[in-house]
C-alpha cells in the first residue's frame, strides 16, 4: 500500500430515478404527507468498480456519455459517497471537476482569485504573490477587474484552471478540461499537466479525446455502462476505444 495513491474496492454508486417527474421539493413533500406513493427505479452509475493507481502514474478514464466517468471522479474527489465499497486516497487532492463552479459571478476575476485561493487554504499573502502568474496563464488580461458575469464560459474555465493548478498537488483529478479555451490554451494546459506528471503527481484524467489519452497517460480505463470494460496500456486502450467508435 505504500506506493498506492488511489485505490477503489468494489465501489458501487446507485441513484434512484422517479418514474414520473416531480417538479419541486414542495410537490414531493405534499405527495409524502398525503401518502401518495412515488415509485422509483434504481440505476447503478458505477457497478462494482475496483482498481489501483500507483503514485506518479497518469491514468486516463475513457468511455461514452453516461458510462460513469464523471461519477467516478466525484467519488474519488469525495463529492459523493458510494453506496457500497471503499475508496482510498493518499495525499493532497486537487479536483478539477467543474471549473469556475465556485465563482461569485457578481465579483471581479481578481476578487474571485482571492476567494478561491482562500477556499484552497492559501493566505492572502500567498494569493497576492501568485496573482500575476495566474492572470498571465489564464490569458484573461484586463478582464481580471471585470465582473465574472461578463466573461465567456471559456474565460471562466481558463481562470478556474489557472487558479486550481497554480500549485502542484499530489493527486490531480481532471474532468474534460483539456478542451478549455483555444488551441494555444489547450497546449498550455497539457504542458502543465505533463510537467506535474514529470514532477511526480498522480493524475487521473477523463477525456473523450483518445489522442489526449495517448499523449498524456501511462494507463487507461475504459468504462461502459458503469463497469470496467477494459484497462491497460493507454495506447492500446485508446486505439481499441477509437476502433469501437468507428464500428
Amino acid at each position: 500500500m505504500e506506493n498506492i495513491a488511489i485505490q477503489l474496492n468494489n465501489v458501487t454508486v446507485r441513484f434512484r430515478i422517479p418514474h414520473e417527474k416531480i417538479p419541486t421539493l414542495q410537490e414531493y413533500a405534499i405527495r409524502w404527507l398525503k401518502r401518495r406513493s412515488v415509485s422509483f427505479t434504481d440505476f447503478n452509475a458505477l457497478n462494482n468498480i475496483s482498481f489501483s493507481i500507483i503514485q506518479g502514474e497518469t491514468v486516463g478514464i475513457i468511455g461514452a456519455n453516461g458510462a460513469g466517468k464523471s461519477t467516478l471522479l466525484k467519488v474519488i474527489s469525495r463529492v459523493i459517497r458510494p453506496n457500497r465499497g471503499r475508496v482510498f486516497i493518499r495525499g493532497h487532492t486537487a479536483p478539477l471537476l467543474e471549473l469556475g463552479a465556485g465563482f461569485d459571478y457578481e465579483m471581479t476575476g481578481r476578487e474571485n482569485v482571492f476567494l478561491n485561493g482562500t477556499v484552497l487554504g492559501f493566505s492572502r499573502k500567498d494569493i497576492s504573490e501568485r496573482l500575476d502568474r495566474i492572470v498571465e496563464f489564464s490569458g484573461i488580461g484586463n478582464f481580471i477587474d471585470a465582473p465574472i458575469r461578463t466573461y465567456s464560459s471559456g474565460m471562466v474555465a481558463r481562470l478556474g484552471f489557472a487558479i486550481a493548478t497554480d500549485v502542484q498537488p499530489e493527486v490531480l483529478i481532471i474532468d474534460e478540461v483539456l478542451s478549455v479555451g483555444d488551441a494555444e490554451f489547450q497546449q498550455k494546459s497539457a504542458a502543465r499537466i505533463l510537467k506535474y506528471h514529470n514532477n511526480g503527481s498522480t493524475i487521473l484524467i477523463v477525456s473523450h479525446n483518445a489522442a489526449s489519452i495517448k499523449k498524456l497517460c501511462d494507463r487507461a480505463i475504459w468504462l461502459e455502462h458503469g463497469s470496467i470494460k477494459m484497462q491497460g496500456n493507454a495506447n492500446d486502450i485508446a486505439d481499441q476505444y477509437s476502433e469501437h467508435l468507428s464500428l
